[in-house]
């Protein structure tokens, strides 16, 4: 009888301390808020860790709402670490502080920013906000901790189109199933002064939903296999109709291709709609970001991946051309790629000559990499040769963005590196006078610790004071990383960066 008096009773305080915590509200709650130092403004995606490995993250305010039974009103160690980020280290070189964990009081830490760009918040998944909604403050988006049922999306394009912002990903993960869906989902949002959030405060992301309510497919097929689309670009129909268009490549899987086209969006039907398949081998097609520009007169869009080395004349019939795609190469015309010494195009004096071609395919840094090492091409004739300000050495790039920058009165590109060299969390900041480059000096602007964040993407629509401030995006992922452990909330999802072009460690960057 004693013994089940016992149990009774360690079930009964089970069920009590069960209750309390469930019962927890805004005043049980010990709020720790993590600002920027040159800022003031919160900090996301800083670890808070206690002696005994209990690891919070702080949302996209940069707050943790602490409540932790046995932990509450008494003194606890807290260790801070941060992407990017640091905090002072105690006299036995402990990087944290000790915290009175007093329900409804808040404490305040601050770090040190060692990014050059700053980090704003979460774009997507559950729980952006989770902490400021517990600890009963007021969030800035519509939906704080969930939009779209989606928990994590990979790689974002965005496009204006037809007065609002168009955004689409890659694979989208669910909380009902450990898969989700792979065939492109999407969303859109008010621009910033027409209904728009502020880009420094969030985006108010309204998804395209199915009947249950989470992210549904845009780009719809009904052969198996992902479906993944890029190189979005608006272009007038012969009526003279905006209409959105872009490339779509089913896979089968990472790296094994089963077709590939293009793409026409309905806006109906608010779904992608196959329109043309493509030749397999074909290079002659939308890919990567896109990037508007204005050469000789004539409106184009320039294909970055990672460099801006393939356009297209910006109307209807060449956009579905494949005759119509000019490469920057340095290939004599109908030169072919494929062969291990390919003729090039010299000048009467031997000069190397790069520029647009109709009829030769682009030269990628790897291949340049090979002409220069076969001896093919000298080394001073190279037209990629990115390098890093601070040691000389290569930038390898793998994917990027390059826009027109009205501040820099330049072009400029945000990058990551490529997979192989220092890793895919490095983000990089470079500058050029052409589109096509040269590009030679590039400034670490964003680092991460062996975590991912890859597919970076500057938003040139969200530029302010003149494009003296951009913003961009990219995926936080522990993919391809290494890492054993992935973040919390924050894995597999897009985080928003800030950069100031004024800052004086981006010079090396921007000289001519």
């Amino acid at each position: 009888m004693m013994r089940v008096a016992r149990i009774l009773a360690t079930l009964a305080l089970a069920l009590a301390a069960h209750a309390t915590v469930a019962a927890a509200g805004p005043d049980d709650t010990f709020v720790i808020e993590v600002v920027d130092a040159g800022t003031g403004r919160g900090v996301p995606l800083v670890e808070l860790r206690t002696v005994n490995e209990i690891r919070y993250v702080t949302d996209s305010a940069g707050r943790v709402a602490f409540h932790e039974p046995g932990l509450m009103d008494r003194e606890v160690f807290f260790f801070v670490s941060s992407h990017g980020y640091t905090f002072p280290k105690d006299g036995f070189g402990f990087r944290g502080t000790r915290l009175r964990t007093t329900p409804g009081k808040t404490a305040r830490l601050t770090v040190t920013r060692t990014n050059i760009a700053e980090r704003l918040y979460r774009i997507t998944g559950q729980g952006i906000y989770r902490d400021t909604v517990l600890a009963g403050l007021e969030a800035p988006t519509r939906d704080p901790v969930l939009a779209g049922q989606v928990l994590g999306q990979d790689s974002v394009f965005a496009v204006p189109y037809r007065g609002r912002l168009y955004w689409f990903w890659g694979d989208t993960s669910r909380a009902s199933y450990p898969l989700g869906h792979f065939a492109t989902a999407g969303a859109t949002s008010l621009l910033p002064g027409q209904g728009g959030l502020a880009p420094a405060v969030g985006i108010n992301l309204a998804y395209f939903v199915d009947k249950k309510g989470f992210s549904r497919k845009m780009a719809p097929l009904p052969e198996p296999g992902m479906v993944w689309l890029d190189g979005f670009i608006t272009v007038p129909d012969d009526s003279g109709r905006e209409r959105l268009v872009a490339h779509y490549a089913r896979m089968k899987s990472l790296g094994e291709r089963l077709e590939h086209g293009l793409m026409l969006y309905s806006d109906e039907r608010e779904a992608f709609e196959r329109v043309r398949r493509l030749d397999d081998a074909a290079w002659r097609h939308p890919l990567g970001q896109a990037t508007r520009v204005t050469a000789d007169g004539q409106a184009y869009w320039y294909f970055v991946q990672p460099y801006p080395h393939l356009r297209v004349r910006a109307t209807w019939d060449a956009v579905f051309d494949p005759a119509a795609y000019e490469a920057f190469t340095c290939l004599a015309p109908g030169g072919d790629d494929g062969a291990k010494a390919p003729a090039l195009d010299r000048d009467a004096d031997g000069r190397l000559v790069w520029g647009w071609k109709p009829n030769a395919p682009p030269v990628t840094a790897a291949r340049q990499r090979e002409l220069v090492k076969a001896g093919t091409m000298r080394a001073e004739e190279a037209w990629i040769d990115l390098r890093s300000a601070d040691t000389g050495k290569p930038v390898v790039a793998h994917r990027s963005s390059v826009r027109w920058n009205a501040w820099r009165k330049r072009w400029i590109m945000i990058l990551c590196e490529q997979w192989g060299t220092s890793g895919l969390g490095e983000i990089w900041y470079a500058e050029a006078d052409a589109p096509e480059g040269p590009w030679r000096t590039a400034v670490k602007v964003v680092t991460h610790d062996a975590y991912s964040f890859y597919n970076p993407v500057h938003h040139a629509f969200f530029d302010s004071d003149g494009g003296r401030v951009i913003y961009f995006e990219g995926t936080y992922t522990r993919t391809f990383s290494g890492a054993k452990v992935p973040t919390p909330r924050y894995d597999y999802n897009q985080i928003m960066y800030r950069l100031d072009l004024a800052d004086p460690r981006l010079k090396p960057a921007q000289e001519p």
